[in-house]
């Protein structure tokens, strides 16, 4: 077998990866600061609003809804503008909704304006993500999208150290002017990315980065659609569904249980929010890049054993040094599900069928998001206490485990091959 390498020798930086980091500033605004910020908002906005704990739940389902709603019709969109356009119209809508929430008065204000910066996200996000089956061969793909995730860490480091700063100079109504301000960032990059972004290395005059593995004279790279695509799918979607209601419920309570459990101030709730965004800016590129070298199989049951772990120890009822590991390992494995979802899409579909793929397992992604904060808030007002949403959190990655381990290989592959590259 050999490898031949699609990449220009004479240019030593390809194009995709002015692609990929583009892309690390899209999801710094429209997943990173349209979504990810919240966990840090939510304190002091629940004190202005008086807001439940339903109600917060309420509000970053209604965000889940819009990000779902919008995967619907992304690839129409997508088909008609392109992707490049696409992303530049989803930051517009999550730059103008975050301005806008900075004015709202009421709950009902507050989750309508979030549902929409949620369209916003799904309209950049699903047409960036596309991208990355065009631009990268399968030897470079995981790494890639992993890049790419680095973003939504770097903006959670941001609001970490930015918003109780905020809070400290203006005082209660500190979250109005930090939801300003990333509603400007995320305008500025909207500029931004539509003047990098290109929807296909030919547009370039360049092809796909990465290495072909030729064997008998024919390129084993882009595979044909697998066996039986639907029910490939709908596995891989039962899996992703998983992560999208356990991680939603860590980012969205998890620093509002330090705050109103565990008694830390923001300031310091906000330093371990940073930790999280620091590691996890490591966490796309290390599990991508595993996945490349053991299989995106193997990856994933990894990444979902290491979420029971962490889930676990928040729920149990432990000293606080156990809390801490929590949040290191989940800040450093945050990412590790969607870079490989990402990466395994484009393995068992293809490139051309990878956009539209995508969609349709982050329909179940989208469910996963919009349960999860609910039920978890639903359980604190019931309960007192975030302890039994974080258990279920590990008991339902506990059961993604066993769900990935009978996940079929790509076509042409053995189950070995597809555990252990």
């Amino acid at each position: 077998m050999k490898a031949l390498d699609n990449s220009k020798i004479h240019n030593p930086l390809h194009y995709g990866w002015i692609i990929v980091f583009t892309g690390v500033g899209v999801l710094f605004a429209c997943l990173g600061l349209g979504r990810f910020a919240i966990g840090m908002l939510l304190p002091s906005m629940g004190l202005s609003l008086d807001l439940s704990y339903s109600q917060m739940g309420l509000i970053c389902t209604g965000n889940f809804i819009g990000y779902m709603v919008s995967v619907l019709f992304s690839g129409m969109v997508a088909k008609r503008l392109g992707p490049r356009y696409t992303v530049f119209l989803g930051l517009l809508l999550v730059g103008g909704s975050m301005t806008m929430i900075s004015s709202a008065m009421t709950f009902f204000q507050v989750m309508a304006l979030y549902a929409v910066t949620g369209i916003g996200s799904g309209l950049a996000n699903m047409s960036l993500m596309g991208l990355i089956s065009h631009w990268f061969l399968k030897s470079t793909r995981g790494r890639a999208a992993g890049t790419m995730l680095a973003g939504n860490g770097l903006a959670i480091v941001s609001a970490g150290i930015f918003v109780p700063w905020i809070n400290r100079v203006a005082g209660a109504e500190g979250w109005r002017i930090a939801w300003v301000s990333m509603g400007f960032i995320s305008l500025v990059i909207s500029v931004a990315a539509v003047v990098l972004l290109r929807n296909d290395p030919a547009q370039k005059g360049l092809s796909p980065l990465g290495k072909n593995f030729v064997k008998t004279g024919s390129l084993q790279d882009h595979p044909k659609p697998s066996d039986s695509p639907g029910k490939i799918l709908i596995h891989l979607g039962c899996i992703y569904f998983m992560f999208g209601a356990t991680y939603s419920v860590y980012v969205t309570f998890i620093v509002t249980a330090l705050v109103n459990e565990y008694g830390f101030g923001q300031g310091a709730a906000g330093v371990f929010w940073a930790v999280v965004g620091g590691l996890s800016i490591f966490s796309g590129p290390l599990f991508g890049g595993l996945s490349d070298k053991i299989g995106r199989r193997t990856g994933m049951m990894v990444v979902y054993l290491l979420f029971t772990l962490a889930y676990t120890l928040t729920a149990a009822p432990l000293p606080n040094l156990f809390l801490y590991a929590s949040i290191m390992i989940f800040g450093l494995i945050v990412w590790g599900i969607p870079t490989i979802m990402t990466a395994a899409v484009g393995d068992y579909m293809g490139p051309s069928q990878a956009v539209k793929a995508l969609g349709f397992i982050t329909l179940f992604f989208g469910a996963g998001q919009i349960v999860g904060p609910v039920l978890a808030g639903f359980l604190a007002d019931v309960t007192g206490s975030f302890s039994v949403g974080f258990w279920l959190c590990a008991a339902m990655t506990a059961f993604a485990v066993g769900l990935t381990y009978f996940l079929k290989p790509p076509s042409g592959k053995k189950r070995t091959s597809y555990g252990a590259k």
